[in-house]
């Protein structure tokens, strides 16, 4: 070894002594500051040295006598630690390990150190950049294709899609190859020759193309109602000719015709005085004509309803061949009207529902316009409805087969439907026409759907062809299988009034007006057996009376409404007068039992009672309803109303139940006592078992026998039978059951058959003031 080298060794651990010397004392990572003492020990900010301490994409971060080191952004430790002290940093491949990155419609491609997000064909991002990340808040929106020029060229309409757009050509326009769409400029639209595919202007017109679309020219006779390119089809303007002096009374007639004539492009017509009116005119001036025919009596012939609703019929279907989408919908007086109208190259084939106030239609748009080779371009449908042509039809069923004492009434307002096509006589899908009842009927009528047949004796209703769907007590849904005008009849099952039947009610009601009549004169001429129970039983049956020679003289006259309602008011107050009578004597009956046996009521208070509110209801029956008076047989409260009679007579019988139970009852509670007055208890008991009796014959029979008014039920016939001899069922109860009563008559017999002498009647006098003393109460 030379010297030179000697040296050099000895340098180097010279050095290293000096270092380890110096930081002896310091921990790992630290060393003595300079100048300082030696206890002083500083960081090592390994980071800063030369040797490269943590390797490629990461970065070095120094600690307190240490150091760490972190992953790049995009890149991370194989370990997944965020901080080491050896090891290296691998790129993220975020398009495999995050999924939707990049959001919808999108694609995601890596890169180092991270990834770049692509928009896919037909999108944009939001900041429209070509490439973005997630967390640069962007997304791909899409491109509205139609919006950038002239995307589909002419003679085409652009529809934008999600990330693209395609193409429609215009009507009377298509593509060489047939197909129905296009994208991009492969492909143009180019004009149809619409007159060289089949025939669309039909038999009776001439095709001319154009540009995109083509007219028809119709030949004479025929139209296609000012729509240049719908089918022409034939037009018969002889339907609107004057018929059966309708010229006078509905005037519209001679101007349709005009109008129809100018529609067949008929030249030998003179037009020069037609007013160029709209449909709308035209409809409004419609409807004020049928008012006015329905005002007057000019419809109650037969054939003229027939001509009336054939014409109605023919003008709905030339007015709404004129009329534009989507229609109408119009009132009047008397009318109400609902036009649907639908135009296009194809048949619509819809259900739709078109209703007014007294009606509702359901029917199929197809069947509305009927068969393909005879559809016009165009589909109507209409719905009127006549407020009072019930009234001028009522009465014409030729066309019904009624069972055995089975009548009819119409029940419905009358309704027509039309529809633009012409053969509607056998539908092969059925429509639904729904048509609300004018009033309520009782249980043993039926409903029948009906239509208005010109054919049968100049016209008449019939069933023919219409049946039931569904019916309630207010509306009836028919299903028919043509069309026309329609209503519903109420079909009543009558009983068979023999002329024994009214016989009986006859001498029955002529024999209790005579026992009446007698009782009358016996409450109001002995004076012997005044009391107030005579003067309740005096008014009853005089009010009975009243009722019974009003019910045998004019409760069948109802050809005259002002006199049906005069019997109708006095048999509603008389009855109701009756029912109170009837009421006070079970009140007077309770008070006398229950307070004292000589307590009474004040005569002037009971007739105020007991005529007094019979007319306050009769009053506010009559100003409510004016026409609530006569049935279709007799002159009695109408259905409607009926409740004001019943009411009042229910309630004052359920009272007269409560008064006589307790009645009764204390009755049974005095007779039971230890030392009962005996005359009076049985004098009690008479009059309760009078009283009860009087409840019975009054309180059911007549209940029972106001129900026949109003039902034709056979066993109310006999229960009114029995009602008719109320008059002589009170008789007997309250003057032959009387002791009293017999004395008197036998006395008033005696004097007329053989006059006794002086002596004789002083001895009779003597004798009947000390009875009188006896029985009085």
């Amino acid at each position: 070894m030379t010297c030179r080298w000697k040296l050099l060794i000895l340098a180097l651990s010279f050095f290293l002594i000096m270092v380890l010397s110096v930081s002896a004392d310091c921990p790992q990572g630290f060393n003595k500051k300079n100048n300082k003492k030696e206890t002083d020990c500083t960081d090592i900010n390994e980071c800063e040295e030369d040797v490269q301490r943590c390797g490629e994409n990461t970065i070095c971060m120094n600690t307190n006598g240490s150091y760490n080191c972190q992953c790049k952004g995009g890149f991370r430790s194989p370990t997944r630690k965020v901080n080491f002290t050896d090891g290296r940093c691998i790129d993220i491949q975020e398009c495999l390990e995050i999924k939707d990155i990049c959001g919808p419609n999108a694609k995601c491609e890596n890169a180092i150190p991270y990834y770049s997000c692509t928009c896919d064909d037909g999108f944009i991002s939001t900041t429209g950049n070509k490439t973005f990340r997630h967390d640069q808040n962007a997304t791909c929106e899409d491109i509205n294709e139609c919006q950038k020029g002239n995307a589909c060229g002419q003679n085409a309409l652009c529809h934008n899609t999600q990330g693209s757009y395609y193409c429609v050509c215009n009507a009377g326009f298509g593509l060489k190859s047939g197909r129905l769409n296009f994208s991009g400029n492969l492909e143009q639209c180019e004009d149809i020759n619409e007159c060289q595919k089949g025939n669309p202007c039909g038999q009776n017109a001439s095709c001319n193309n154009t540009q995109g679309s083509y007219y028809c020219i119709c030949n004479a006779g025929f139209t296609n109602y000012g729509k240049k390119t719908s089918r022409c089809t034939e037009l018969n303007c002889d339907v609107f000719k004057a018929i059966n002096g309708l010229e006078e009374k509905f005037p519209i007639v001679k101007q349709l015709n005009k109008r129809c004539q100018e529609l067949t492009g008929d030249k030998s017509q003179n037009h020069s005085d037609q007013t160029n009116q709209t449909e709308e005119d035209l409809l409004k001036r419609l409807q004020s004509e049928i008012d006015r025919l329905l005002s007057s009596e000019f419809l109650k012939d037969r054939r003229r309803v027939s001509t009336f609703l054939d014409l109605v019929e023919k003008i709905l279907r030339l007015i709404g061949a004129v009329t534009e989408m989507p229609g109408r919908n119009t009132t009047s007086t008397h009318t109400e009207l609902e036009m649907l109208v639908d135009h296009g190259s194809v048949i619509p084939k819809r259900n739709t529902t078109l209703s007014t106030k007294h009606a509702k239609l359901d029917i199929q748009m197809e069947m509305a316009a009927g068969e393909p080779a005879y559809y016009p371009g165009f589909t109507t449908v209409s719905l009127m409805s006549y407020s009072n042509l019930e009234n001028s039809t009522d009465g014409f069923f030729n066309g019904m087969k009624p069972q055995k004492n089975q009548s009819f009434k119409i029940n419905s307002k009358v309704a027509t439907v039309t529809v633009s096509n012409r053969n509607t006589s056998h539908l092969k899908t059925p429509v639904n026409l729904t048509l609300y009842h004018l009033e309520e009927q009782a249980n043993q009528t039926f409903h029948i759907c009906v239509f208005w047949d010109s054919s049968l004796n100049g016209g008449s209703w019939s069933d023919r062809g219409c049946s039931v769907a569904e019916s309630s007590l207010e509306y009836t849904s028919c299903s028919c299988n043509h069309l026309g005008t329609f209503a519903i009849l109420t079909a009543h099952n009558e009983i068979e009034e023999k002329f024994e039947f009214h016989l009986i009610i006859w001498v029955f009601l002529s024999l209790s007006l005579i026992c009446l009549f007698i009782s009358i004169l016996t409450f109001s001429m002995i004076r012997s057996i005044k009391s107030p129970r005579t003067t309740i039983h005096l008014n009853l049956c005089i009010s009975l009376f009243i009722a019974n020679l009003v019910v045998l003289a004019g409760i069948s006259h109802i050809e005259n409404q002002d006199g049906c309602t005069v019997v109708t008011g006095i048999l509603h107050f008389s009855y109701l007068a009756t029912f109170l009578w009837m009421c006070l004597d079970s009140v007077q009956l309770f008070r006398m039992i229950m307070l004292v046996l000589n307590t009474n009521f004040k005569t002037l208070h009971m007739m105020a009672a007991a005529y007094g509110v019979p007319a306050v209801i009769v009053a506010i029956s009559a100003l409510a309803n004016s026409k609530g008076h006569g049935t279709e047989r007799y002159c009695w409260v109408t259905q409607g109303f009926i409740w004001n009679y019943f009411g009042p007579a229910c309630v004052i019988i359920i009272v007269n139940i409560f008064f006589f139970f307790i009645t009764v009852w204390k009755l049974a509670q005095k007779f039971s006592s230890v030392n009962p007055d005996l005359d009076d208890l049985h004098k009690i008991e008479a009059f309760t078992i009078s009283a009860l009796a009087q409840l019975f014959v009054l309180g059911n029979t007549w209940i029972f026998g106001s129900f026949q008014f109003q039902e034709n039920h056979t066993a109310m016939a006999y229960l009114t039978i029995f009602g008719s001899l109320e008059g002589v069922m009170l008789f007997t109860v309250y003057c032959l059951f009387s002791r009293q009563v017999r004395e008197e008559y036998k006395h008033a017999l005696t004097r007329i058959c053989a006059p006794r002498k002086k002596s004789d009647r002083k001895a009779h006098v003597s004798k009947k003031a000390q009875d009188t003393r006896e029985c009085q109460l």
